[in-house]
C-alpha cells in the first residue's frame, strides 16, 4: 500500500511544485495510509457488515428497501431505486426504493431503451453525469419533479442454486440533484462493493425460500402418502382440503376454487372449492369461458405476457391485482370481490402436454404486484400433486367398477352354458342371444375402462327408464351370484321417455353402484327388498332405489355433500354435480331411499 501511495504522490504535479524529498514523500504516504486510508477502510467495513446483516427473512421488497436506504446514506447520494429483470414480461419491475418513489407507469420499463437495461446486458456500471442528456433515460420529469440530476446504475446479480433455475439481474440507480456530476471512482467502487453485498443477502434470502419451499413440498407429499397407506385410497378433493391450510401462509387467501375445463374448451366448471361455501362460483354451473375474460386470458392467451397497471399476464400465472379496476374483470367477480374484501386474484394453470385442463383461483386479501417463482413454484407444485391424486382417484374408480361387470359376465356365460347343454337348443336360442348381449356389452365395458378411464366425458342422449331397467337386471345377476337368496327385487312403474344429456357410461356407473351399496345395506340375516322407479317431476326425470335397512341421521347429510369416505359415493356424486342434478336421502323405520333427479333433455 505504501508503495502504491509514493508512486502516487511521486507523480503528482500538485505536489512536483512543492519540492518534496523523497523521504518527506514517504512521510506523507504513511500519514494518509494511516490517518485516512484506515479511516475509510473502516467505514467500508462498517457498511458492508450492515449490508450483509440485513435480515434475509424479510420479504425481498424490505431487504431491498433497506439496502437502498444504507447505500444512500454511505454514498451521500439523494435517493435510490431497485429494479429486477422479470424474464417471463421481459421487463424491468421496480422492486424498492428510498427517498424516490416511482409513479405506476414507471413501475415496469422495458429492458430495451433504458439505464437498467443497458447495464444488465453489460453487466458493468453505467454513469449518467446529466439525466436531461441521456437518451437511455425517459423519464425526464425526475428532474423537474424531484430535483435529481445524475445517476450512477449499478448491477447486482443473483445466482441460482439449482438446475434450471435462473440467475436474477437488476440494478440499483443511485440518485444525486447534482448537474453534470463527475462520479469519484473510488466512490463508483464502494457502490459497486455494496452492491455485491446486496446480492450476497438476496442470495442467503434465496436459500431460505429454497429450503422453505422444499419443507413446504415434503410435507404437502408426506400427507399424501400417509392417506395413500389408508385403505380407502385417496382422493382429490381430500388432498386439497387437507393442503389448503398449509397454503394460507404463502398467500393470505381468501377462498380458492379449482376449476375444470370441458373438452369443447368452451365451458368449464367448478370442481372443489376451499373453504366449502365460499360462492365464489356455484358448484353446480358451467360457465362459458367467454364471458370471464381473466378465464379466457388465461386458458385461450388472447393476450402477450407483460404487467399492467390492474394485470400482470405471465405463462406461468395471470394476477389480477385489483379486481375492482381491471379490465379482464366482468360483473361477477367485481360483485364478489367487493363483497368479500377480495384485493387481488391470482390465476394457476394445472398443464399437461402444454394444455390446461384445470387451473386454481387464489382470492387474496392482500392487494399483489407480483408473486416471487417460489411462491408460483410451491403453487404449481400443489397443483400438480392435486392432478396426481386425481389420475390415481380414477384408476382406484376403474378398478372399483370392474367388479359389477365381471359379476355380470360370470353369471350370464354360465347360465348361457347350462342352456347350451339342453337337447333342444331352438327353444332357448332366445334367451342365449340375451344373455350373449349382455356378456359382449358388459366385456367391452370393461375392455372401455381400462383403455379410456376418461371415457364419461363422452355425452349423448339417453333413456333414463331403459338403462335403468337394464342395469337392474345386471345387479340382479351380481345379487344371484353372491347366493344373496332372501332379497326380493321389485321393478315398480318405469316411465317411458325420460330423456337425459350425460354420458351413458358415467350414467352406468353411478346406477351400478346406487344398486350395489343399496344391496349391501340390506341386512344378511333376515333379508329384505330392493325397489327401483322412475317418474317424470316438472322439467326433472326423477328415479328412486329402495331398499330395506336403515341409514344413521348423522350419515344423511354427509352423503348429500359427497362428505363420505366410499368410492361408490363420490363417484355417484360427481357424477350428479356434472350434470347440475341433485342427491335426496330418506328413511323410515326400516327402509332407505336414494332419490336422483336431473334435468330433462331440452
Amino acid at each position: 500500500m505504501d508503495r502504491i501511495l509514493i508512486e502516487f504522490l511521486q507523480s503528482s504535479p500538485l505536489l512536483s511544485r512543492c519540492s518534496l524529498t523523497g523521504h518527506e514523500i514517504a512521510e506523507l504516504a504513511g500519514y494518509l495510509r494511516k490517518h485516512c486510508l484506515s479511516k475509510h477502510i473502516e467505514e467500508v467495513v462498517r457498511m458492508v457488515e450492515e449490508v450483509i446483516s440485513i435480515n434475509p427473512a424479510l420479504d425481498w421488497k424490505e431487504i431491498l428497501e433497506s439496502a437502498a436506504k444504507k447505500i444512500v446514506d454511505f454514498l451521500h447520494a439523494d435517493a435510490a431505486s431497485i429494479r429486477i429483470f422479470d424474464p417471463e414480461t421481459d421487463r424491468l419491475v421496480a422492486f424498492g426504493s428510498h427517498q424516490y418513489a416511482e409513479s405506476g407507469r414507471m413501475k415496469s420499463i422495458p429492458l430495451e431503451k433504458s439505464v437498467a437495461g443497458r447495464v444488465i446486458k453489460s453487466g458493468k456500471s453505467y454513469l449518467v453525469p446529466n439525466i436531461l442528456l441521456e437518451p437511455d433515460y425517459v423519464n425526464k420529469d425526475i428532474v423537474t419533479e424531484h430535483g435529481f440530476n445524475s445517476l450512477m446504475a449499478i448491477p447486482i446479480i443473483i445466482p441460482g442454486f439449482i438446475e434450471k433455475e435462473f440467475v436474477i439481474q437488476g440494478t440499483i440507480q443511485i440518485y444525486y440533484k447534482e448537474i453534470n456530476k463527475e462520479f469519484d471512482p473510488l466512490e463508483v467502487a464502494n457502490a459497486e462493493l455494496m452492491a455485491r453485498r446486496v446480492s450476497y443477502v438476496l442470495a442467503k434470502k434465496r436459500i431460505l425460500d429454497l429450503q422453505k419451499l422444499n419443507r413446504q413440498k415434503e410435507k404437502i407429499v408426506e400427507k399424501i402418502f400417509v392417506k395413500l397407506s389408508h385403505r380407502e385410497g385417496i382422493k382429490m378433493k381430500d388432498v386439497f382440503r387437507m393442503m389448503m391450510p398449509e397454503l394460507v401462509d404463502v398467500i393470505h387467501i381468501q377462498s380458492c376454487t379449482l376449476f375444470s375445463i370441458s373438452q369443447d374448451r368452451k365451458h368449464l366448471q367448478v370442481e372443489l372449492e376451499y373453504p366449502v361455501g365460499q360462492e365464489s362460483h356455484s358448484i353446480s354451473c358451467m360457465y362459458n369461458i367467454k364471458d370471464h375474460p381473466y378465464f379466457d386470458v388465461l386458458i385461450n392467451e388472447t393476450e402477450n405476457p407483460a404487467d399492467y397497471e390492474y394485470e400482470r399476464i405471465t405463462p406461468s400465472y395471470t394476477l389480477i391485482k385489483d379486481p375492482l379496476k381491471s379490465r379482464l374483470s366482468n360483473d361477477e367477480l367485481k360483485r364478489y370481490a367487493s363483497s368479500q374484501n377480495v384485493n387481488s386474484v391470482l390465476l394457476i394453470p394445472l398443464k399437461a402436454a402444454d394444455e390446461i385442463n384445470y387451473f386454481l383461483v387464489f382470492y387474496a386479501k392482500d392487494r399483489r404486484q407480483e408473486f416471487t417463482e417460489h411462491e408460483i413454484e410451491l403453487l404449481n407444485f400443489f397443483g400438480k400433486e392435486i392432478m396426481k391424486a386425481l389420475r390415481i382417484e380414477k384408476l382406484d374408480d376403474v378398478l372399483h367398477d370392474f367388479k359389477n361387470p365381471s359379476i355380470a359376465i360370470a353369471g350370464f356365460a354360465k347360465r348361457a352354458q347350462r342352456l347350451f347343454e339342453k337337447e333342444n337348443i331352438d327353444e332357448v336360442r332366445d334367451r342365449i342371444s340375451e344373455y350373449l348381449d349382455i356378456i359382449v356389452q358388459e366385456t367391452t365395458r370393461m375392455q372401455e375402462l381400462s383403455i379410456y378411464p376418461n371415457i364419461e366425458g363422452r355425452e349423448r342422449i339417453v333413456d333414463l327408464a331403459e338403462v335403468l331397467k337394464r342395469r337392474f337386471k345386471i345387479n340382479e345377476e351380481a345379487i344371484r351370484e353372491q347366493k344373496r337368496t332372501n332379497i326380493r327385487l321389485i321393478q315398480d312403474d318405469l316411465q317411458p321417455g325420460l330423456m337425459i344429456y350425460c354420458s351413458p357410461f358415467g350414467f352406468e356407473r353411478v346406477l351400478d353402484n346406487l344398486l350395489d351399496n343399496a344391496t349391501k345395506a340390506i341386512p344378511e340375516e333376515s333379508g329384505g327388498e330392493l325397489s327401483i322407479r322412475s317418474y317424470r317431476e316438472g322439467d326433472m326425470a326423477c328415479f328412486e332405489i329402495r331398499n330395506t335397512g336403515k341409514i344413521p341421521e348423522e350419515n344423511i347429510e354427509q352423503i348429500k355433500k359427497g362428505e363420505v369416505k366410499g368410492r361408490g359415493l363420490n363417484i355417484i356424486y360427481r357424477f350428479i354435480q356434472g350434470t347440475h342434478g341433485r342427491l335426496e336421502v330418506f328413511t323410515d323405520s326400516d327402509t332407505t331411499t336414494f332419490r336422483v333427479t336431473i334435468p330433462l333433455y331440452q
